[in-house]
């Protein structure tokens, strides 16, 4: 075989090669090939355009997958929640907690709800596994508005957090007080809670992460009493574009940081403060307060430190 002969069989083989790559892979040109490389090493895309979704921070997945996800960050950041609360919100967050608490007065007699025989308001605090606002509750109504019957029931989906909550309950006076208690419970279906059971219904820092926020405020709306109050604190939009800015590069920028640091957990806080991003806003939220049924007292909400946080409040009508 001479050299010209053997050129022309390896041209043919080349050939031949190409035509069945061509025939296994459509043609793309140059840049096209980039974007399918880049495409192939992405994780699969999540179901974004199907029934049955939701956000789990910045991404959409399938609704049956939020709860448990959610579950397993608030499992992993149980035992450095408070401290994680105080350096990310630099101790305000106790400041607003107190200001929400202080500002529902619980214990003062009498609450619209309650009939002349009864005694002591009935709370439920949902998505309160460590106890925070519970034990404020209690508190208040026991030192300012000296009543010893007011009780809480602090509801949580999350059975570390709750563990938490009890652990942290052995230093109150509310221990083994009948005035305290703690359930697991989901809190889009209060199955065990009766209707029209209830006086005060709270939800401090824990909505924005349920999947169906419109189903656990018709849950708040079934079991308050009529003239029973929903109060929620949450964060919500900032309303000065310069401090939104600052504001903004703080959570993104070092609260995932600290998680990492200090509780060894910078997924969970990255998702924490995406979560906070997608929220809506104060407008939004009071109109699915209303949608529920509740009559909203004034605007509807009040902003605490331009916007970050914000409590909302409704009415069961009598």
């Amino acid at each position: 075989m001479n050299i010209q002969t053997s050129k022309l069989l390896l041209r043919h083989q080349l050939l031949e090669g190409a035509k069945r790559r061509i025939s296994r892979e459509p043609y793309r040109c140059f840049s096209c090939s980039i974007r399918h490389a880049q495409h192939q090493s992405q994780p699969p895309k999540s179901p974004q355009d199907t029934p049955g979704t939701t956000h789990f921070g910045f991404e959409k997945v399938a609704e049956a997958l939020k709860e448990q996800r959610v579950g397993a960050v608030f499992s992993s950041v149980a035992s450095s929640y408070d401290t994680m609360n105080d350096l990310m919100s630099l101790g305000i967050h106790r400041l607003w907690k107190d200001h929400f608490v202080r500002n529902l007065n619980p214990g003062r007699n009498p609450l619209t709800s309650l009939s002349a025989s009864e005694r002591g308001w009935n709370i439920l605090d949902i998505a309160g596994g460590t106890g925070d606002i519970a034990f404020r509750m209690l508190d208040h109504a026991s030192t300012i508005n000296n009543d010893a019957h007011t009780r809480v029931t602090v509801a949580d989906i999350n059975p570390d957090m709750l563990a938490e909550g009890k652990k942290r309950a052995l230093a109150t006076p509310y221990a083994r007080s009948p005035r305290l208690k703690f359930v697991e419970a989901n809190a889009e279906k209060l199955d065990m809670i009766p209707d029209s059971s209830v006086d005060l219904y709270t939800v401090a820092f824990g909505i924005r992460n349920f999947t169906h926020k419109d189903a656990a405020i018709r849950e708040a709306y079934r079991v308050l009493k009529p003239g029973g109050v929903f109060a929620c604190l949450e964060f919500s939009k900032v309303n000065n574009s310069v401090f939104d800015a600052l504001y903004k590069r703080w959570s993104f920028g070092a609260i995932p940081l600290i998680g990492q640091l200090v509780a060894g957990d910078r997924d969970s806080y990255q998702y924490l403060v995406e979560s906070i991003e997608r929220f809506p806003s104060q407008t939004e939220f009071r109109d699915m307060i209303q949608e529920a049924g509740f009559l909203v007292p004034g605007q509807g909400w009040e902003d605490l430190t331009g916007g970050i946080a914000a409590v909302h409040k409704g009415v069961k009508p009598i």
